[in-house]
C-alpha cells in the first residue's frame, strides 16, 4: 500500500475525524461551566501576544484562578512549585504512573512508515488489539468510506482507509484514552480540555507539516506534547492538596516547564520515533527561543493555533482574536491563516 493511495483519503479523513469528534463530544464531555474559574486575560478581537494566549491556556487547563499581579502569596507559590520540583525534577517522576501505551503500538509505528508492507501485514498486526480491530472497522463502517459492497474483513478496512487514514486512527485511538486518563481520576475535566487541545493541534500539524517534516510524526507529537501537563494538575490535586487564592504568571509558567519535561519523559517511557522525542525535548530546553527543527517549528505553531482555537470555543479569547507575529514559528502569516481558518471550520460544531 503505497502513501500516495493513503494521501487521495486525507480531506475525506480530516473531514470524518472533525464531524465525528464533534458527533460524539456532548456524550462523552462532562457537564461543567465553560470556565470554572476566573481568567486574568481575555484578549480582545485583535492580535495579541503569544505568551498571553499560552498564560490564558495554561491557567485553563489547571483550573488555577487569575493572575495575582504582585502576589501576597509568592512564598507560598514558591513552595508548591519547589515541591513539584522535588517530584518531577531529575527524573524522579515514576513514569510508571502514566497510562501505559498499548504493546501493540511501537511495531505498528514502525510498519506504517514502510512501504513495503501490504495491507495484510498491517491487518495482521492490527488483529492482535481487538479494541483497535473495532476502532478501524468503525471508521471504515462510516458514511466518508461507505462503498458499494460492504466492509467485510479487516485488510479491506485497512486497504480503504489507506497509510494515513490509518496512522491517524491509531494514534487517536491510542492518545484519547492516555491523556483522559493522565490526569487522574478527579480530573476528567482537565483530561477533556487536554484532548481538545491535542486534536487540534494535531490537525494543525498536519497542516503545516507538509515540506517540513513527516505529517505522521507532526501529528504524534502534537498529540502528546502537552501529556506532562495532565500529571501536573494530578501532582496539584492530589499532592499538593491545594489551590492558590490567586496565582501570578510565574506560578503558571512553573508549572509549564516541569510539564514539558514530564512530556519528554513520557516521550521516552513510550518509545516514541527520535524525530517525535527530539521536537519534544527542544521544546523543553528552548521553550520559545530558537528552533532548529522543523519539526520543533510546526509543533510550536501548531500549539498557538490550537490555544486560540479552543479558548476561543470555550469563550476565554475574542473569536476574531489571533496570536501576534512570532518569528519562532517561522511560517508565513497566510499560511498560519489559513491553518486557523482551517480549525474553525474543522472544530466549529465542537463548541456547541
Amino acid at each position: 500500500m503505497s502513501e500516495g493511495a493513503g494521501n487521495t483519503m486525507m480531506g475525506n479523513w480530516w473531514r470524518f475525524f472533525a464531524r465525528d469528534s464533534a458527533a460524539t463530544t456532548s456524550a462523552q464531555r462532562p457537564s461543567v461551566p465553560r470556565q470554572e474559574v476566573p481568567m486574568a486575560i481575555t484578549p480582545p478581537a485583535g492580535v495579541v501576544s503569544g505568551d498571553d494566549i499560552a498564560q490564558c491556556f495554561f491557567r485553563f487547563i489547571l483550573n488555577q484562578p487569575v493572575n495575582a499581579g504582585d502576589s501576597a502569596h509568592v512564598a507560598r507559590e514558591q513552595a508548591i512549585l519547589q515541591r513539584l520540583r522535588d517530584l518531577c525534577d531529575s527524573g524522579r517522576f515514576d513514569v510508571r504512573s502514566l497510562p501505559r501505551m498499548p504493546s501493540v503500538l511501537p511495531q505498528l509505528m514502525r510498519a506504517m512508515k514502510s512501504d513495503n508492507l501490504n495491507g495484510a501485514q498491517l491487518a495482521n498486526l492490527i488483529r492482535r488489539d481487538p479494541v483497535l480491530v473495532g476502532e478501524v472497522m468503525r471508521v471504515t463502517g462510516s458514511v466518508t468510506y461507505r462503498t458499494a459492497h460492504p466492509v467485510g474483513s479487516l485488510q479491506h478496512a485497512v486497504v480503504l482507509l489507506g497509510q494515513i487514514g490509518l496512522r491517524h486512527v491509531v494514534s487517536v485511538y491510542v492518545m484519547k484514552p492516555i491523556l483522559m486518563a493522565s490526569a487522574g481520576a478527579n480530573g476528567q475535566v482537565v483530561g477533556q480540555r487536554l484532548w481538545d487541545h491535542a486534536e487540534r493541534c494535531a490537525h494543525a500539524a498536519v497542516f503545516l507539516s507538509k515540506g517540513q517534516c513527516d505529517p505522521f510524526e507532526a501529528n504524534l507529537a502534537a498529540l502528546v506534547c502537552y501529556s506532562g501537563l495532565g500529571a501536573v494538575a494530578r501532582l496539584l490535586d492530589k499532592e499538593i492538596g491545594t489551590t492558590l487564592p490567586a496565582c501570578s504568571p510565574a506560578f503558571i509558567e512553573g508549572c509549564a516547564k516541569l510539564a514539558a519535561q514530564l512530556s519528554v519523559e513520557a516521550g521516552r517511557h513510550w518509545d516514541l520515533p527520535p524525530a517525535v522525542q527530539d521536537a519534544l525535548l527542544e521544546h523543553a530546553e528552548h521553550g520559545d527561543a530558537a528552533l532548529a527543527l522543523p519539526m520543533s517549528r510546526v509543533l510550536h505553531a501548531a500549539q498557538r493555533l490550537a490555544m486560540c482555537q479552543v479558548l476561543t470555543e470555550q469563550g476565554v479569547l475574542h473569536s476574531d482574536a489571533g496570536y501576534a507575529d512570532d518569528p519562532v514559528a517561522q511560517f508565513p502569516a497566510q499560511l498560519l491563516a489559513r491553518c486557523q481558518q482551517e480549525l474553525r471550520q474543522s472544530f466549529a460544531t465542537a463548541a456547541l
